[in-house]
């Protein structure tokens, strides 16, 4: 029995251009927090690539947004500390200049309300390797607010990230799921799909933004998810 519909975000929800998003969301990034030291424009790059290799990494023993602030602390110091704000600030303001990388989906909202009303859990099963902010500000891209999702995953509140299965397998014992009792929608063949298999969660990709060698794999359209969904019921 269904009873879980989990939702990747970014190229399944919200469809993007992964790459420009990246250079858009570094380039905004840098110019906001330049001033406070961070000179070496390739380093600071190379730090923030780092950061996330090492949140996809994290053995559950801390939080991902600890492992992130660790590093970036050995990297430049305690000082790095006090930029927290700043950074956070970047998140809620200047991040929405990245919504040009993504596409509208006027089906986002139905799909979630969909799932709401026939009293499922409707968890936002995103990478959580952002802050929680910068979830929100890309979910408002497409109209979605907190109140959509019974949970959201960010760096704040998840020890794990994809593709370790442990990052689904947390989200099935948070909300007592058996994996039979989940369905995901993801894009990225490796972080939903062969992670979520991993943990005995059955994952559907969606849409024209698909990451990973897509001839293995079956893909719907996002008009097909909530057909999906029904046939579950």
């Amino acid at each position: 029995m269904l009873k879980a519909v989990f939702f990747d975000l970014d190229g399944t929800l919200l469809p993007m251009d992964e790459e420009r998003f990246v250079k858009i969301y570094f380039k905004f990034l840098y110019e906001h927090i330049k001033h406070r030291g961070y000179f070496e424009e390739n380093k600071f790059y190379q730090d923030i690539f780092t950061g996330v290799k090492l949140m996809m990494k994290n053995d559950g023993s801390k939080t991902n947004e600890d492992v992130f602030w660790e590093f970036f602390k050995n990297e430049y110091g305690d000082k790095v500390l006090e930029d927290i704000p700043l950074f956070e600030e970047f998140y809620i303001n200047q991040f929405k200049q990245t919504k040009v990388a993504c596409e509208e989906n006027p089906l986002a909202k139905d799909i979630v309300s969909f799932v709401k009303n026939n009293n499922l859990h409707c968890v936002l099963s995103t990478n959580p390797i952002f802050p929680r902010v910068g979830t929100i500000t890309r979910m408002s891209f497409i109209d979605l607010v907190e109140d959509d999702f019974d949970y959201i995953t960010a760096y704040e509140n998840s020890s794990y990230a994809k593709p370790n299965p442990m990052y689904f397998k947390t989200l099935l014992d948070k909300f007592e799921l058996k994996p039979d009792e989940v369905i995901l929608f993801g894009n990225n063949t490796k972080e939903d799909f062969e992670c979520a298999r991993q943990a005995g969660i059955k994952c559907y990709l969606v849409g024209n933004h698909i990451i990973g060698n897509m001839s293995d794999f079956d893909i719907i359209d996002m008009k097909d998810i909530i057909p999906t969904i029904q046939s579950y019921l």
